[in-house]
């Protein structure tokens, strides 16, 4: 999907948008506004990161939810607003090519949904210290729904798939930093074959080039590599439910939880997209 094919009638509004102000500027610039729009990711990430793991129940536990995203917020707005400003300007000052490329659709798509996700639906429920309410679940699931749409043309076939794999990286991580004991080595174990496989299959008993019977390897193992992922993840928050004297145990509402690795996750698809609009 992209949007030469969902939209064909604007072509002609797009291939125009270059010499449009402020675009015209931007462009020569290019380098510039992309080192900011990097630099927005970064504070974006890290912003992410802190209150998604603390919705999780890890990281700055010591504090609340609500004090840790007032501690936050600036740094927040600032990432996402950058983000937004840097990126439009980019984008019309390479209209034509984002036009046509399907990972410049899954990065859109990925910002729409991190920004409902991060304002509808992490942000009430940090204020609210982990309480879920009617209105925060449905901002939740409406991004989640508008971020699958992306996720879904992100394993779509061609150069952009491996790009999935970044997405997949970062949960990896994720859970590897929450995952604890015994459990941690299991898991781990089992994404180390997951990515001895994904290596054998591209590199080794599949030709370069051959995207054929690439794409299809790809997403089979990001989607086994996926479910091993969540499965570890839903078994360390039932351990936590259950171990009410660990200090890292939280008796929040499980959407929280799930909110708390969307909020990393989506932005974390955001930037893998971009970094694949050259291939894709």
């Amino acid at each position: 999907m992209k949007f030469s094919i969902l939209l064909p009638g604007i072509r002609a509004w797009v291939l125009h948008l270059d010499k449009v102000w402020p675009a015209y500027i931007v462009k020569p610039n290019f380098a510039y506004w992309e080192v900011m729009h990097v630099l927005a990711i970064v504070i974006l990430g890290g912003c992410s990161i802190l209150l998604g793991l603390r919705l999780i129940g890890y990281g700055l536990t010591e504090e609340k939810p609500s004090e840790l995203y007032k501690n936050l917020k600036v740094w927040l707005h600032t990432g996402v607003i950058g983000v937004t400003v840097t990126g439009v300007l980019i984008g019309m000052a390479n209209a034509e090519k984002l036009y046509d490329s399907p990972a410049f659709f899954v990065k859109l798509v990925s910002l729409v949904a991190g920004i409902i996700i991060t304002y509808f639906a992490m942000r009430p429920i940090a204020l609210a210290d982990g309480e879920v309410t009617p209105r925060s679940a449905v901002g939740g699931v409406a991004g989640l729904a508008v971020w699958s749409v992306g996720l879904w043309v992100f394993l779509s076939g061609g150069l952009l798939t491996p790009g999935f794999f970044h997405v997949m990286t970062a949960a990896a991580l994720v859970v590897l930093f929450i995952t604890r004991g015994p459990l941690r080595l299991i898991y781990a174990a089992g994404v180390a074959v997951a990515l001895v496989a994904y290596f054998l299959a591209t590199h080794v008993f599949i030709p370069w080039g051959d995207l054929k019977h690439a794409d299809p390897a790809n997403v089979i193992i990001s989607v086994l590599l996926g479910l091993w992922i969540a499965g570890a993840a839903v078994v360390q928050t039932v351990l936590n439910r259950r171990n009410v004297e660990s200090e890292t145990a939280d008796r929040g509402a499980l959407f929280a939880k799930l909110i708390g690795y969307a909020v990393i996750l989506v932005w974390v698809c955001a930037a893998a997209a971009g970094r694949w609009i050259a291939y894709g």
